[in-house]
């Protein structure tokens, strides 16, 4: 008996693949990623009202725009009439780097900060606790296995 088989070269992952589904387009583009740097979008308007004290409390932060000539490929959305000509800005937001040691030194701060606030919270309302009454239970569940009789 002779097989007819097609050869394993005309088998390709791409006829067997799932069409890839819609998603509707971002807004904002995103940069080409550098190596120890973050991107952010900060504000600089609200409809159509300049945001001075974001801007500039950003860039305290720092926070510093990038340079236009940096990423060509986001040049075909910027905002013509930008306050920022040699940035990047779309819609009222430009387009910032800082180093990404600073960036995780401030999540780090921005998570200390939060996690002192919800044990304050948590120590204010556990000292009316009491005894007969308490507020939380550990439930716990013990398994055990018979004799096997």
């Amino acid at each position: 008996m002779v097989e007819t088989r097609l050869a394993r070269e005309t088998d390709s992952r791409e006829a067997t693949q799932r069409r890839k589904a819609w998603t509707p387009p971002q807004t904002l583009p995103s940069p080409t990623p550098q190596p120890g740097w973050a991107f952010r979008w900060i504000r600089t308007s609200t409809m159509g009202q300049i945001d001075p004290t974001n801007t500039s409390a950003k860039f305290r932060e720092g926070w510093e725009p990038v340079k236009a000539s940096d990423h060509p490929e986001l040049m075909m959305m910027a905002d013509p009439n930008s306050r920022f000509k040699d940035n990047i800005e779309v819609g009222g937001l430009l387009l910032c780097k800082a180093p990404q040691e600073m960036v995780d030194q401030r999540n780090e701060y921005y998570a200390r900060q939060s996690s002192s606030q919800i044990e304050a919270v948590d120590n204010n309302y556990m000292k009316t606790e009491d005894p007969k009454m308490p507020l939380f239970t550990e439930r716990k569940s013990t398994v055990t296995f018979g004799s096997g009789k």
